[in-house]
């Protein structure tokens, strides 16, 4: 699958509103709640979604100006912002997410049309184009939105940005030692992905199913194998 620029944008900025939606809805006592990620509360995730716009914003300063500016100064830097910033009130923390996702669409329309080629690294380390910053930044969006854990599903994601996802996913996970070999067939979108090989038979569901297990998000309960179990535990995805 070969995904554009425009669609990026434009998932990206959906990202954006759907969580913001979500968050408005919230009240200020459900903000210090677990979250679905575990040790996280919803004040972390929101707080590392407000974080993720400022490294983006870095990456995309890199892009235009060719100055290396890694989106995050280390790992142990960003964690301990976030656990810093999980301490907050609600209202520091919601005007946070909107104020830094305002400041990363400015930095996105100043982009000068030739930045989008340069290259950068994210944070693994790992080259990629400047045209991947609103790939990775609509993965966050709409999978921590789902990360909240208060009402959204990645059944929410644009069809063709959830067929995209799992494509991406399934090309790491199924690239790690002791991934099993499986095909796995998205029935509502007529798809299908192998991980490895595909020798071991087919996982079969519901894309967002699918995308729930590749990510480490779901046991896979609404997924059938082929010898009618659930589906086995994958590698990490990240």
């Amino acid at each position: 699958m070969t995904r554009t620029l425009a669609e990026t944008l434009a998932w990206a900025g959906d990202g954006a509103a759907h969580l913001r939606g979500l968050m408005a809805r919230m009240g200020d006592d459900a903000f210090a709640a677990k979250s679905g990620l575990p040790g996280w509360s919803r004040a972390h995730v929101l707080t590392h979604i407000a974080r993720n716009a400022d490294g983006m914003i870095n990456l995309l300063t890199w892009a235009r100006t060719g100055v290396e500016t890694p989106a995050y100064a280390s790992t142990e830097a960003r964690d301990a912002d976030i656990e810093a910033g999980s301490t907050r009130s609600p209202a520091e923390i919601r005007d946070d997410v909107v104020d830094s996702s305002d400041r990363l669409a400015q930095a996105v329309r100043e982009m000068p049309e030739q930045a989008w080629s340069a290259t950068v690294r994210n944070v693994q380390g790992v080259e990629i184009p400047a045209t991947d910053i609103p790939w990775v930044r609509a993965r966050e969006m709409w999978i921590h939105a789902v990360d909240l854990d208060v009402g959204a599903s990645l059944a929410d994601l644009p069809a063709p940005m959830l067929a995209e996802l799992v494509s991406e996913v399934v090309g790491i996970v199924g690239a790690r030692e002791g991934c099993p070999p499986l095909r796995l067939v998205a029935l509502d979108q007529e798809l299908s992905w192998t991980l490895g090989d595909g020798s071991a038979g087919d996982v079969i569901g519901p894309s967002a199913s699918l995308a729930g297990w590749v990510l480490g998000r779901s046991r896979g309960k609404d997924l059938r194998a082929a010898d009618g179990r659930r589906p086995p535990a994958l590698p990490r995805w990240l």
